[in-house]
């Protein structure tokens, strides 16, 4: 790994392409930071970033990895949901730090750094990854489209690709306007899931013990997979050139109290908006397991079982609409912040400038296609399958955006002052030695659980 993350030669300038276009130019320092106000008025002003974040980490992946999860085991896989988080909060403030610090963002700090075959490597993992997403939220918006207006889900594929439109109106409109739609949906998605578990009336005391972390997850192969898979839907690898990224629109001072403030503020925003991420990651898994587990329903693994199953099994009638409702708030909302990453991975690798409707749209398309051959080939159950797999995918590819976040933000020379002090480094280590040594566990098992899943 150490070999294939390094510089193309140790005699070249730390950072080669000093006078490259900001990240995401056309918002790039757009909001202004208020001065001599106080700590609140301050954290308002800083605030927005981290909700765009949080989106992806409870976009529909984590819906069907959080239900499968629950159903299966009940609530043993609370404690992977919970790791996963911290792990999460550690990695953004890092990726926050690196965007503040140089102005750049993770992919253009990649091309910067590695040599040409090396960076290109990665773009093409990356944006593997960032379609594995987008499949996931191409089809939660579709399943929830059919749920609530008897749409099919060929025709829900095809009516999510609208969402570019949204995006370019927002944007051109100002970049708080996506940040107010984004916080006004995730509200809704967390007003749902109290909602949920105040019907299900989970048994506190089993819900706080699976929030400690079981040996038998990584001894069960299957239930190694659905883990996984949450950790690939909870720690999003694009999330990270996304974060680098968006921190950037605010107006701070370049000086280093100025870097030091908006550094403490969007940390501060990150960890909050990953802590309400948390509530709902863990509401999902709670309320199936409190539902279907506790019922016998050990095989509800399908967002459609669980919507069809939710009202007769609780008794309430508002239930299952309650879930759809949440669901189109989450697949919308990730579709958002799902274009935005894809626009900034492309154009900080490859330095290719293409108009924001066009990079959307090639994005949506990605998904589109696949998601669509899928759901005429394999219905219900064939989508259900490739949200989980989609899941998985994106664990894979962890390690190829964790591990140059990490050099880099521990490089004195590129962070100056701002390097990550020995406990963090030793924490990002772990972090990624973890991520790096599930991914290995689950290549060893993954052709025997593939078939077990599939068939």
């Amino acid at each position: 790994m150490k070999n294939f993350f390094r510089s193309q030669s140790a005699d070249e300038p730390v950072w080669r392409l000093q006078n490259g276009n900001p990240s995401l130019s056309e918002v790039n320092r757009t909001i202004p930071i208020p001065k001599g106000v106080g700590f609140w008025r301050k954290m308002f002003a800083f605030a927005g970033p981290g909700y765009l974040v949080a989106v992806g980490y409870m976009d529909p992946g984590n819906w069907a990895t959080d239900l499968a999860g629950g159903s299966a085991f009940g609530y043993t896989l609370l404690s992977v949901i919970l790791i996963s988080n911290l792990m999460a909060i550690l990695l953004q403030s890092l990726s926050a730090k690196l965007g503040i610090v140089t102005g750049r963002d993770l992919a253009q700090a990649c091309r910067d750094h590695y040599s040409k075959p090396v960076s290109f490597i990665l773009w093409v993992l990356c944006e593997l990854a960032i379609a594995a997403c987008d499949l996931a939220e191409v089809i939660g918006s579709a399943i929830a489209l059919n749920l609530l207006f008897g749409i099919p889900l060929v025709w829900g594929v095809c009516i999510t690709s609208l969402d570019v439109l949204l995006v370019l109106f927002l944007q051109n409109k100002g970049f708080r306007y996506i940040e107010a739609l984004v916080v006004t949906l995730v509200l809704t998605v967390g007003a749902c899931f109290f909602a949920e578990i105040i019907f299900s009336n989970p048994a506190i005391g089993p819900v706080l013990a699976g929030f400690v972390p079981s040996f038998e997850i990584i001894k069960n192969p299957e239930m190694l997979f659905i883990a996984i898979g949450i950790l690939g839907a909870t720690v999003m690898p694009h999330n990270l050139y996304l974060h680098s990224s968006i921190v950037q629109t605010r107006k701070y001072e370049l000086d280093t109290e100025g870097k030091k403030e908006a550094v403490k503020f969007a940390t501060i925003d990150s960890t909050v908006a990953l802590m309400f991420a948390l509530f709902i990651n863990a509401a999902i898994l709670i309320v199936s397991a409190a539902t279907f587990f506790a019922s016998g329903q050990h095989e509800v693994a399908e967002i459609q079982q669980a919507y069809q199953l939710l009202t007769p099994t609780l008794g309430v009638g508002i239930a299952s609409t309650l879930f759809a409702v949440a669901l189109l708030a989450s697949g919308q909302n990730s579709t958002l912040t799902g274009t935005l990453a894809g626009q900034i991975v492309m154009e900080g690798f490859l330095n290719l400038r293409l108009p924001p409707w066009l990079r959307r749209l090639i994005t949506r398309l990605i998904a589109i296609v696949p998601a669509v051959i899928v759901t005429i080939l394999y219905g219900e159950s064939g989508t259900a399958k490739l949200l989980i797999l989609s899941q998985v995918i994106l664990s894979l590819q962890l390690p190829f955006a964790i591990v140059p976040l990490i050099i880099f933000t521990n490089d004195k020379r590129k962070m100056g002052q701002f390097a990550n002090k020995t406990w963090i480094k030793v924490l990002a280590w772990i972090v990624a030695a973890i991520i790096i040594t599930l991914n290995v566990k689950l290549l060893a098992d993954f052709f025997g659980i593939t078939s077990l899943i599939f068939n």
